[in-house]
């Protein structure tokens, strides 16, 4: 095999296996609920534990329109692994849409749209 065909496969090979770690580097935000007077979410953390903020921005969805309620941030302390996390915050019954963000080190990580109904 040629020097030129042996680089291009080295490179493949590479970047294959970039694309195949990338996915599993990053934090990622899980299931979502309300119950006992907050949220109740599961952050996986595939890193060191590190210390960081959840910030919730609460839209109340009524027919067609939303309307912002309010926004919360809560620090937390994440483990590595997966990692229960409250988020204390009232809400009456209806039906919400969640903009939820993971920051660490004052970087957005992660953020994810969630709808839940109380």
């Amino acid at each position: 095999m040629s020097a030129p065909s042996q680089i291009i496969i080295n490179v493949l090979a590479v970047l294959v296996l970039f694309c195949v770690v990338c996915g599993c580097v990053s934090s990622s935000i899980g299931d979502i609920s309300y119950k006992n007077g907050g949220l109740a979410a599961t952050i996986n953390n595939p890193g060191q534990p590190t210390n960081a903020f959840v910030q919730v921005t609460i839209y109340q969805v009524t027919g067609l329109s939303q309307q912002e309620q309010s926004v919360v941030m809560t620090s937390v302390k994440l483990k590595s692994g997966d990692n229960n996390v409250f988020i204390p915050v009232v809400l009456k019954p209806g039906n919400y849409k969640l903009n939820i963000y993971l920051i660490q080190d004052g970087e957005r990580k992660t953020a994810v749209i969630r709808d839940i109904v109380v």
